[in-house]
């Protein structure tokens, strides 16, 4: 599996024919909104750092054969733009013989208990033996046997020893950081830092906005 960053939460995953495309929001590089050739877009939760609606329709533009799949209150929020499938916890979606999305979970994490809760549908994709979970804004979720995992590194919803605690779980043998674009430069490994010496996993791979990798 190919794995490629676009900013903050945007993944570009690529196995065999197919290439799947999760969280392209506002925080997310420019040419993400021009890929093509996409088999699936996926939506985690509705809010804009996720699904940039101002740019999206470019995207959906230049991907018309696209399955897109999204957290049910993001469907209602993406009316009108596109045919949108809802994604919910343990149900999967095939793409082709070599590639499955699996959603997990159920809720976005509480930022203040005054604020009403969004959903939130992480998504497990499955190709050539390799395991990748992106859970979008939770760390709620622990699927098993998860060899990559992206996970979300600064959020107003996040401390660095639930961050921690949440790599220790889900145990992966690699993990990188996503929902990143909240730290300063000066600051970055106060936060990368605690996980990669904390977290336990094999390899914890500092993969910048624009950084691509293999697992």
């Amino acid at each position: 599996m190919d794995i490629t960053r676009f900013g903050h939460a945007a993944l570009l995953l690529e196995s065999g024919p197919h290439r799947v495309l999760i969280d392209p929001g506002t925080f997310s590089r420019e040419e993400v909104f021009d890929l093509t050739g996409l088999d699936a877009i996926v939506v985690t939760h509705q809010h804009p750092d996720h699904v940039d609606p101002a740019r999206i329709e470019r995207l959906l533009a230049g991907n018309p054969d696209a399955r897109l799949l999204a957290e049910p209150q993001t469907v209602a929020a993406l009316e009108g733009f596109g045919v949108w499938e809802p994604t919910a916890a343990d149900v999967t979606v095939e793409l082709g013989r070599s590639m499955t999305l699996t959603g997990v979970g159920f809720e976005h994490a509480v930022i203040h208990p005054d604020m009403p809760r969004v959903g939130n549908v992480g998504i497990l994709v499955e190709a050539d033996g390799t395991r990748l979970f992106h859970p979008g804004d939770s760390y709620a979720s622990v699927p098993r046997d998860v060899d990559v995992l992206a996970v979300p590194l600064s959020a107003p919803w996040a401390k660095v020893s639930e961050t921690v605690d949440f790599v220790r779980a889900v145990a992966p043998r690699v993990v990188f950081p996503i929902h990143d674009c909240t730290i300063s430069d000066v600051a970055y490994l106060v936060y990368w830092g605690r996980v990669a010496e904390m977290g336990g996993a094999e390899q914890a791979l500092l993969l910048g906005q624009d950084g691509t990798t293999s697992a």
